[in-house]
């Protein structure tokens, strides 16, 4: 009599929010970027670091460049939503200075080498560049309108608003990526009292 093999148990993949699955995708494309350079993120590789199906992954992304907007929105609003301390604060400016530099050095202590990854990559491929330097731009354009509101309230030295601004945020774009893009991190407190100086001198010294 011949006996039955007991069937193999069903795989069953964990259903999930379309959010909580971008989202899946979004963080192990961000591992990998910790790991390997931009031209070896595929999308079969991203895909099995997560329980997703790769068919999946269109359903969300139409393809390895549109990931990466999605990352750097992702890493972008971080930041904005910390500088936002800085921008939209009121209080004593030394002190808000203070507090936003600090967050934004802990944002990029959390995500430098995907950042680092991303502008070593936006040298060599023109997509990636365009998606990191709007990401920078967006910082250019709110600073500028911060220190024409400062100029306004007689609490900034006249200055160019513009080239200021492209100055301070393309140099600590420079300096957090060379520090903290990988290991071994320079000291943060260090970091943070550096640039917080040179913002409060170039902006407030002379007010």
């Amino acid at each position: 009599m011949a006996i039955d093999a007991p069937s193999p148990p069903i795989t069953r993949r964990r259903r999930r929010t379309p959010e909580v699955a971008e989202h899946e995708i979004i963080a192990a494309a961000q591992a990998l970027l910790r790991e390997r350079p931009f031209r070896e993120l595929t999308v079969d590789e991203v895909m099995r670091r997560t329980d997703l199906s790769r068919p999946s992954f269109y359903v969300y992304f139409r393809d390895r460049h549109h990931l990466v907007l999605r990352v750097v929105e992702h890493i972008g609003g971080e930041l904005l939503t910390v500088s936002d301390r800085w921008y939209r604060g009121e209080g004593e400016r030394p002190a808000l200075l203070h507090a936003a530099t600090d967050d934004i050095v802990a944002v990029f202590a959390e995500h430098g080498p995907v950042l680092r990854a991303l502008a070593d990559a936006a040298a060599d491929d023109p997509d990636v560049e365009h998606v990191y330097r709007r990401l920078v731009q967006s910082f250019i354009d709110v600073t500028a309108r911060h220190i024409r509101r400062e100029m306004a309230a007689g609490r900034i030295h006249a200055l160019d608003p513009a080239e200021t601004a492209t100055a301070l945020v393309w140099m600590m774009e420079r300096y957090l990526t060379l520090t903290l893009g990988r290991e071994p991190h320079r000291e943060r407190g260090v970091i943070v009292e550096t640039l917080e100086t040179i913002w409060s001198r170039v902006l407030y010294a002379q007010a």
